[in-house]
């Protein structure tokens, strides 16, 4: 597989690099994307009409039991190659990993510097308060916080509610002291994450992007990678850093 010297060149020099992930990533474990959840029993259903603090206040259990068959679906996932070169890098180079995704793969995989936009499905918090509520895997009933006894709910980001502060704020600033962008697996779709590559771009880090379609982001890019994560990064770090 052959890459674009300057892109080589840019990795070899670089000292801070930031890896945007989105679903793509983890779809390449077998991970379904958010609407692709949506089959079986729960093909009656929008993504809209249950990942939202109004869906969860109407019928919590209905939500709780969505959240844990999609667990359920996640279990058997394992890291992938584009999981593993990711963890690579950050032995090689300063790298932050910006990620959508949910399912913790990136720390599974061994990534260290993980920050997570959208919250984990594997941890719970309460609905009222925000304190962490442990729960055993799996756990079918809703469970309520030992704190304040309100219900407990995934701790992820729902539909029209904000990013959580501090990550999206390191985040950002991360994005603005990048050298080199990677924006791997991502729709491009979902604000304001979508606007990060352009805040890098703006901010003078080399993009790069990868996804197996064209997708807006392309257009911001110096660089454009077509085909599975999982097959080019481990490509782009043997030809950066070639063994021995």
């Amino acid at each position: 597989m052959q890459f674009d010297p300057a892109l080589i060149a840019a990795l070899r020099a670089a000292t801070r690099l930031v890896v945007f992930t989105g679903a793509g990533v983890s779809a390449e474990s077998g991970v379904p994307t958010f609407r692709d959840a949506l089959t079986g029993l729960w093909a009656r259903f929008r993504a809209e009409d249950l990942a939202t603090p109004q869906a969860f206040a109407h019928d919590p259990q209905l939500v709780w039991q969505w959240y844990e068959w999609r667990r359920e679906l996640m279990r058997s996932a394992q890291p992938n190659p584009a999981h593993r070169a990711i963890a690579e890098l950050q032995q090689r180079v300063e790298t932050v990993v910006l990620t959508q995704n949910v399912d913790g793969l990136h720390q599974r995989a061994g990534s260290r510097h993980v920050i997570e936009l959208h919250g984990n499905i594997w941890r719970n918090r309460c609905s009222a308060c925000a304190a962490k509520v442990d729960c055993p895997e799996p756990h079918p009933s809703l469970l309520h916080c030992p704190h304040c006894g309100a219900l407990a709910r995934p701790d992820v980001i729902w539909f029209g509610e904000s990013l959580p502060q501090t990550a999206w704020e390191e985040g950002f600033r991360h994005c603005t002291s990048a050298e080199v962008f990677f924006c791997v697996g991502t729709s491009s779709l979902v604000e304001p994450a979508a606007s990060l590559p352009s805040v890098a771009r703006a901010s003078g880090a080399r993009v790069v992007q990868l996804n197996p379609v064209a997708t807006a982001h392309d257009a911001l890019a110096h660089h454009v990678l077509r085909g599975p994560a999982g097959v080019i990064l481990p490509a782009l770090l043997q030809a950066a850093w070639p063994a021995g």
